[in-house]
């Protein structure tokens, strides 16, 4: 016999479903989640999934990407040497390779040194490549993989990402790990498809989640000035820690952060740090400007007044 459920979350503006559904046979998350949300249509907000929020250290990352020039990232580190940072979160810049070099000699040691890609394996005859161990060597932390100008500009693919976090975790470097849908997938309610295949990924390559930092970053907000509201961001991030409590285990969910990423600035970091699911930012443009990224680094100290 079937049973009903009048189980029916709704993610604003992600998917869309009914309001009761029958379903004749127990699913996986992933089913759960994709047959009750498909049609559904409300602009009404809502705690779309149950937060089972990290109790863990605060993760602010800057990317740099391909930006700066030795006399820009002098005074870059200049400013972020000075800059008063709360305690008690954990701060990673991500210079261009050529210049990490130069930001480890004369960067204060409160923050660590990330690489923005490294290679699938060792290193060898691979043109073009940095290895981890290159990285280390550097006196890397941690390194950023899956980003979407990875994935969508110079085509790196689920798996392939998978296989370079592996790699990258079993020799000792943290990883930050991308995940984000494109507008178009939004549109198409598509979101937590997009998002639940990529961790997908991640999860059947890496042998352990305890150095990996999860970074929702969007596509369409990642250098465009939009940014998703404090709302559309918790409720990626509720969804895709409840997604580990089903698919990895309840430790790994309430342990791993998952930071958010898009068009983070100076002027919304505060609300965004307010949100339960949200441990932190994956920073762009604003990385490049040391006090504004120094504003982003303490508003922590939202997230606390919000506990």
């Amino acid at each position: 016999m079937a049973m009903v459920s009048t189980y029916c979350p709704q993610f604003t503006g992600l998917r869309r479903s009914c309001s009761k559904l029958e379903t004749s046979s127990p699913q996986s998350f992933s089913q759960h989640v994709t047959s009750h949300l498909r049609l559904f249509s409300s602009n009404k907000p809502s705690r779309s999934v149950v937060a089972m929020a990290s109790n863990n250290k605060f993760f602010v990352g800057g990317n740099w990407k391909c930006n700066g020039t030795k006399d820009s990232i002098t005074k870059l580190v200049s400013d972020l040497n000075s800059a008063k940072l709360e305690a008690d979160v954990d701060v990673v810049v991500s210079p261009p390779f050529v210049y990490i070099d130069q930001v480890k000699n004369s960067l204060t040691d409160r923050i660590e040194i990330s690489a923005q890609n490294s290679w699938v394996g060792k290193g060898g005859a691979f043109t073009g490549e940095i290895s981890v161990e290159q990285l280390k060597d550097l006196g890397c932390k941690w390194v950023i993989l899956g980003h979407s100008e990875r994935r969508h500009v110079i085509g790196e693919d689920d798996q392939f990402i998978g296989k370079k976090a592996a790699y990258a975790l079993s020799e000792g470097l943290g990883v930050i790990a991308c995940i984000g849908e494109k507008l178009e997938e939004r549109e198409e309610g598509k979101t937590f498809d997009v998002c639940f295949k990529q961790l997908k990924a991640f999860a059947d390559a890496v042998p352990s989640w305890e150095n990996i930092v999860i970074a929702y970053e969007p596509v369409w907000a990642i250098g465009t000035g939009k940014v998703a509201t404090p709302l559309q961001a918790q409720e990626v991030h509720a969804a895709v820690r409840d997604w580990l409590k089903t698919n990895v285990s309840a430790d790994v969910a309430s342990a791993t952060r998952i930071i958010y990423g898009g068009s983070v600035n100076g002027g919304n970091c505060a609300e965004l740090a307010k949100q339960e699911d949200i441990d932190g930012f994956l920073v762009g443009g604003a990385s490049l400007k040391g006090p504004e990224f120094a504003t982003i680094v303490n508003s922590v100290t939202s997230k606390k007044v919000a506990a």
